[in-house]
């Protein structure tokens, strides 16, 4: 299982806009996130196609938006 198996599967579970606070996707990562992803916005990059957490949600058909600042993060259904 790869790290982010888990957040591209509780994101295929939802039909529509997820919003997830960044300890609640912290469970779903298997050690956590990591610190870069609670100080960078670009870490939730929808266009690096190198990074396997980006590709998770990508899988799943969605992109994130997320708010630093508050600890959340949007995902957002693609059409």
């Amino acid at each position: 299982m790869a790290k982010y198996d888990g957040l591209r599967e509780h994101l295929r579970q939802h039909s529509g806009d997820v919003e997830m606070s960044f300890e609640e996707i912290s469970d779903l990562v298997p050690g956590g996130l990591p610190s870069s992803a609670f100080r960078y916005s670009a870490w939730w990059s929808n266009e690096d196609r190198t990074h396997a957490q980006s590709t998770s949600w990508r899988d799943a058909g969605i992109s994130a938006h997320p708010d630093i600042a508050g600890r959340r993060v949007h995902f957002e259904q693609r059409s």
